[in-house]
């Protein structure tokens, strides 16, 4: 698939067809592109925490509101996103190089995840990026360091319906060229 289409082609789903999954390789696959993105000084802090078991994804659910819960229904699996405090955008003495200081974890992580959610669609599968979760739970059913940050929880599989593009703001309106 083209990268054009892929993007033009990713979607927010919140409906997966069931029985369908996915291969651990496939999930490597995933997140080594994810990898590859750009990271501040290249510091690579992004952290993936897969369920891939109904057992694993069901910890996972309870750190997720019962809407969220909904929209995970019949996923191949679910990813708890993290990066390491304190490095990206920080100097090896632990000081922000910039006033973003950790937010700059959060922009490459943010990065990453695209990587991540373009390539699950260039080989069939679809994502839902969950902002609201309920991090304490996440961390205590995953042992995820307190040196980490949890950002996301993105459910992959394959969507069950065709989901159209929403309306986009014209280019004029979010570009100015000088």
């Amino acid at each position: 698939m083209e990268l054009r289409q892929a993007i033009a082609e990713r979607r927010s789903i919140r409906k997966y067809k069931p029985g369908m999954t996915i291969t651990k390789d496939q999930l490597a696959d995933i997140i080594s592109c994810a990898g590859e993105a750009p990271t501040w000084k290249n510091s690579q802090t992004g952290r993936y925490y897969v369920a891939l078991s109904e057992e694993a994804m069901n910890k996972v659910r309870e750190g997720l509101p019962e809407f969220n819960v909904n929209n995970t229904i019949n996923a191949c699996a679910l990813i708890i996103t993290t990066f390491e405090m304190k490095r990206s955008g920080f100097t090896r003495e632990g000081v922000a190089e910039n006033e973003l200081g950790d937010q700059w974890g959060a922009y490459d992580l943010g990065l990453q995840n695209e990587n991540l959610v373009l390539r699950a669609r260039d080989i069939g599968y679809d994502t839902l990026i969950m902002g609201i979760r309920d991090s304490e739970v996440l961390r205590a059913n995953f042992d995820i360091p307190e040196s980490q940050q949890i950002v996301s929880v993105i459910a992959i599989g394959v969507k069950e319906d065709t989901v159209p593009m929403p309306k986009r703001k014209e280019i004029d309106s979010v570009m100015k060229v000088f």
